[in-house]
Parts: C-alpha cells; sequence; structure tokens
C-alpha cells in the first residue's frame, strides 16, 4: 500500500521555524523526485521545492529561497523541509509529493504563522 504520511506542521510565531517530514512507503522513493507544495486558505496550490532522486539537486520559489531547505534521506524514505523565519503569508497547507512513474501525493498537513 502506497503511503505518503506528513508530520511537522502546528503554529508558531512570525520568526519562528518548523520542520515538516514526509515518510513513504510502497514504492521504490529512492528514484522519484520529491516535492513540496502548499495551498494557502482561498489560493491555488503553489509549488513550493523540490529535490532529485540520486542527486540532490533542489530548487526553491522564490519566496522561500534562503529560508526553506528540502532535503532527504533516502535510507529513511523520507523528505523533509526546514523551515525558518517563516512569515504569516507562509500560512497554508502543505503537501508532499513523490514523482517518478507514478505520482503519488501525501495528505495535507497545516502550518500556521501567527503570533
Amino acid at each position: 500500500q502506497v503511503q505518503l504520511v506528513s508530520s511537522g506542521g502546528g503554529l508558531v510565531q512570525p520568526g519562528g521555524s518548523l520542520t515538516l517530514s514526509c515518510v513513504a512507503s510502497g514504492f521504490p522513493f529512492s528514484t522519484y523526485t520529491s516535492t513540496w507544495y502548499r495551498q494557502a486558505q482561498g489560493k491555488e496550490r503553489e509549488w513550493v521545492a523540490d529535490i532529485g532522486a540520486t542527486e540532490p539537486v533542489t530548487s526553491y520559489i522564490d519566496s522561500v529561497k534562503g529560508r526553506f531547505t528540502i532535503s532527504r534521506d533516502n535510507s529513511k524514505n523520507t523528505v523533509y523541509l526546514q523551515m525558518d523565519s517563516l512569515q504569516p503569508e507562509d500560512t497554508a497547507v502543505y503537501y508532499c509529493k513523490a514523482a517518478g512513474p507514478k505520482t503519488y501525493w501525501g495528505r495535507g498537513i497545516q502550518v500556521t504563522v501567527s503570533s
């Protein structure tokens, strides 16, 4: 059974940090590109960052460059999103995606940045 299970979301004050994790099972995770998306209330889902399958080549949306870091540990079938200097506009439901011969999505996890 294919699963992508996310954790690490929650409420944080502006300027704070959170690390999201997404654990995969049921498919060869190490051969899939991993991506984080987010969807703020009333807005379309947007791509945030991705990381290559076997080479850790990363890319980011401009609004998170220098603040967010995507990484993966293929031995743990896990992709991470370290989020620093969080701002209220980062508030959204965050989703992980694995793309390869097939595409799999995890369930969203809420991140709220508020004082």
